[in-house]
């Protein structure tokens, strides 16, 4: 592979945005059949990068040649033309479309008559889901989907361009352990038809198992290059960011409180069941003041609809089991009784549930407290812009000025703004969903840092994660659950990444075999590490 020529090269990469230089003269290059992946802190550049090279961006300065051949982009479908597809992180699906539809739009097959062949698209989207192993119906909306088999389903429709270059975006950032692997498979299978991959993720275990290379841009410039197979996570983190990263997780441990959250039985049947969610159905588990809980399970197994439900913001229906909230029953019946019962969520996808774009920060940052911030009924602006300034000094939010958009800092600064706004309505218990999804490594360690804060100031939390090394690391106790139960419990001093993994598929680990039938004991004292 060292000696083959290049299937892209980028050269000399500069984009200017207003004042701020984006990208600075880069070099990148792909072989046929390397994954090459891109690293770097939100904001470093690999976004305007990979835009240039899809054909988002056209008014940049450098030079692109596809198989030696000198190209000019002036809009995506013209890199698509050169065989260049891209999987973006955020996902552009089209909600009342079903899964068929998505997959084919804009290339929806055709009758000799100029009609829609319907037929002919629902056996092409079986074939496709078959060879990547989704397991979907193609007549399904898109928008009953999780956000995790959305992204299976931008990841199929990208493949469906048969790309000479395909630039996946944190293709993994919503996926569960099984559906990650069933990804790498489909990677293996590209490289082996001699596709070459641009691969962007935060996640350092995914780039040893399936780059060759890989470049680390720091404010918009390149600043390394290693071999992706021998390059650990220190190396990768003090390229990133320019200066030695700390330990990710927290070595100290923590003593916790008396119980806050106890839920006993729990399940919700729903008045109107909904496809695609799982319901509660029979979970058990406490969180202690000062404690954080971790929620282990695969797509699908109900991490979600558990903390909306907590939360007042899932299924309307019957709650059996019960709830108790420092003793006292609890059942919101919406994001505001929660809120004032000391209920506070940070849901899995910040940019359409958590944050309103368009709006600037402070706007986002005092949403759920205006009531707080005014009398008789008029909103004090000078208490606005305090509170606001004090909420992004104390979470250490990258931004221009308060009033700009929240839309237009990176991932990490965003998710800081709704972790900021959920802190001051001064909750109990703190309810977090994937927190650290499509965020660096430099913003995950202050997240990181930040929850060991919130859990000293005695605030619960209970965290659910698609990453085992988040949970391992970060988490007193792991609540494994499975099909919307819980099925097992351990103290993280005393369990694996394999053996969290193990339960969450119904077998032992070691053997691949046999259910889960033991829990760990629970911890009664800290040890986020």
């Amino acid at each position: 592979m060292d000696t083959a020529p290049p299937l892209v090269e980028m050269t000399g990469i500069s984009k200017r945005y207003g004042g701020v230089l984006a990208c600075d003269d880069v070099d990148l290059s792909v072989r046929a059949g390397e994954v090459h992946a891109l690293l770097g802190e939100n904001g470093a550049g690999k976004s305007t990068l990979m835009k240039v090279l899809s054909g988002d961006v056209s008014d940049h300065a450098g030079s692109i040649s596809i198989e030696g051949r000198p190209v000019q982009f002036g809009k995506p479908a013209d890199a698509q033309q050169a065989g260049v597809a891209m999987i973006h992180q955020e996902l552009d699906l089209v909600p009342g479309l079903s899964v068929a539809e998505n997959l084919h739009l804009g290339r929806e097959p055709r009758t000799r008559f100029g009609i829609v062949d319907r037929r002919k698209m629902a056996d092409g989207t079986r074939e496709l889901l078959r060879r990547t192993g989704i397991e979907l119906d193609p007549q399904r909306p898109v928008g009953e989907l999780r956000v995790g088999e959305q992204q299976l389903v931008t990841i199929a429709r990208a493949l469906l361009l048969d790309a000479k270059v395909l630039i996946m975006d944190e293709p993994t950032s919503a996926l569960s352990s099984t559906e990650v692997e069933r990804l790498f498979a489909v990677i293996a299978e590209l490289r082996r038809s001699g596709t070459g991959i641009v691969y962007i993720s935060h996640r350092m275990d995914e780039i040893g198992r399936v780059a060759d290379r890989a470049t680390v841009l720091r404010n918009g410039r390149k600043v390394a290059e290693f071999d992706a197979r021998k390059l650990t996570a220190e190396q990768a983190a003090e390229a990133m960011v320019g200066r030695s990263v700390q330990t990710m997780f927290r070595a100290e441990r923590r003593e916790v409180g008396a119980e806050l959250l106890a839920v006993s039985g729990f399940a919700v049947r729903p008045r109107r069941p909904r496809v695609g969610r799982r319901e509660p159905a029979g979970i058990d588990l406490t969180v202690r003041r000062g404690e954080i809980v971790g929620l282990c399970g695969l797509l699908g197994s109900g991490r979600t609809e558990l903390l909306e439900s907590l939360f007042g913001a899932g299924s309307s229906g019957t709650w059996e089991g019960e709830v108790t909230l420092d003793g006292r029953p609890v059942r919101p019946r919406g994001p505001r009784r929660a809120l004032r019962e000391g209920i506070a969520f940070v849901p899995e996808d910040r940019r359409t549930s958590g944050l309103v774009l368009e709006h600037s920060v402070l706007a986002n940052t005092v949403l759920s407290v205006l009531d707080r911030l005014g009398a008789l009924g008029l909103v004090r602006r000078r208490k606005e812009v305090a509170t606001t300034e004090s909420s992004v000094q104390q979470l250490k939010v990258k931004l221009g000025r308060i009033l700009d958009p929240v839309g237009t800092l990176s991932g990490g600064n965003q998710q800081k703004v709704v972790f900021g706004r959920m802190l001051l309505t001064e909750p109990r218990l703190l309810l977090l969903d994937d927190p650290t999804r499509g965020v660096d490594i430099g913003a995950k360690s202050e997240i990181y840092q930040l929850l060991g804060e919130i859990a000293e100031r005695g605030i619960g939390v209970l965290l659910a994660s698609s990453e085992l090394p988040e949970l391992v690391g970060v988490c007193d106790r792991v609540v494994v659950l499975r099909g919307g139960r819980s099925v097992a419990e351990f103290g993280t001093g005393e369990v694996g990444e394999a053996e969290l993994l193990a339960a969450a598929m119904g077998e032992r680990a070691g053997d691949g075999a046999g259910p889960v039938v033991g829990t760990g004991p629970q911890s009664t004292g800290g040890g986020a590490r």
